[in-house]
């Protein structure tokens, strides 16, 4: 298979946001997962589908541009978030993009996502530069606070300049088969973002089964998500490749029923360019080269974009830097 990435086969511009649609429940119940199926597809990618040198280094670029470049730790603070959104600004090494020819590509990540005490500093950070600013909101990362406090958490977000809020489902409606209730508060979170674009997390590792997964991503979509993503990072299991290929197969499905393309952004975990190329090999499998841009798959990642540039380093020169020559903040 000829794993090339072309530069944007359709454009943004032309790209439908995801105007929700009635839940269908005989829909949901339909969704049958096959666990050792998919298991084994996703066991047999990252010995199958690899990329080397000139084609590794390309690959490695565009991997940077799907990062939502992330700080959510307790101890985050103002100085934090401005070191990161100045490495997002620059993400790569001057030098190293001309070694490789791509001084003049636009290379930044897909966005800087934050708390919300944070999404003033980051917009401010960012000004000018084109990077969106995403919130995590509605009580991440665990979703157990009243309605109200939710949904006026992401208003705030929103009044500050975020353009992405990335909102946490309430777990127990999942494993309590409550399909109505996860479908009805999704879309008070969808009215509540107005023009930002939502990213509903999961929270895959506490779903129990990849048929609770399926089920969930599906009344997402339906309920107005235009992404739908893995995890927050701070559960026990984060993203794995069957999980995604579960996820994927309901994007794929959704697509085909409503002609609407949803985007995907598994988080937690991903850490070496290694494990985002097996990610974006499956991608492009499953969906098409047409998933590998900023508006259709995003990477959550802190640590991901120092992996990757290091390797593109070596790329160059053969040589493996120091982490300490790619700090992150």
């Amino acid at each position: 298979m000829n794993l090339k990435i072309v530069d944007s086969p359709v454009p943004v511009e032309t790209h439908r946001r995801n105007p929700g649609f009635p839940l269908d429940l005989d829909w949901v119940e339909r969704i049958r997962m096959n666990r050792s199926a998919l298991e084994r597809r996703a066991a047999t990618l990252p010995g199958r589908r690899t990329v080397k040198k000139d084609w590794q280094a390309a690959w490695l670029l565009r991997a940077i541009t799907l990062i939502d470049l992330t700080t959510l730790n307790s101890d985050d603070t103002p100085g934090r978030v401005e070191r990161l959104c100045a490495k997002a600004r620059h993400p790569v090494r001057q030098d190293i993009l001309k070694g490789l020819g791509a001084e003049k590509l636009r290379i930044v990540p897909g966005a800087v996502c934050v708390y919300h005490s944070f999404v003033g500093t980051a917009v401010a950070a960012l000004e000018g530069s084109g990077i969106p600013v995403a919130a995590v909101s509605t009580a991440f990362p665990h979703g157990l606070a009243p309605l109200e406090t939710k949904l006026g958490e992401i208003e705030a977000s929103v009044a500050d300049g975020a353009r992405e809020i990335d909102i946490v489902i309430e777990r127990q409606m999942v494993l309590n088969g409550d399909w109505q209730g996860l479908y009805d508060q999704i879309r008070a979170f969808r009215k509540a973002c107005g023009d930002a674009h939502i990213k509903t997390i999961l929270g895959t590792g506490e779903l129990a089964t990849l048929n609770n997964v399926a089920k969930a991503s599906l009344v997402c979509m339906l309920a107005g998500a235009d992404f739908i993503k893995t995890s927050t990072g701070k559960e026990k299991v984060n993203a794995n490749l069957p999980t995604s290929l579960a996820m994927i197969r309901m994007i794929r499905w959704f697509a085909e029923e409503t002609g609407i393309e949803i985007g995907y952004k598994p988080a937690g975990g991903i850490a070496t360019a290694k494990v985002a190329l097996d990610y974006m090999a499956l991608m492009k499998e499953e969906l098409g080269t047409n998933w590998l841009q900023p508006h259709l798959f995003r990477f959550g990642a802190s640590s991901l974009l120092t992996d990757i540039e290091r390797q593109l380093e070596h790329n160059l020169t053969g040589h493996y830097a120091a982490d300490y020559r790619m700090p992150m903040v």
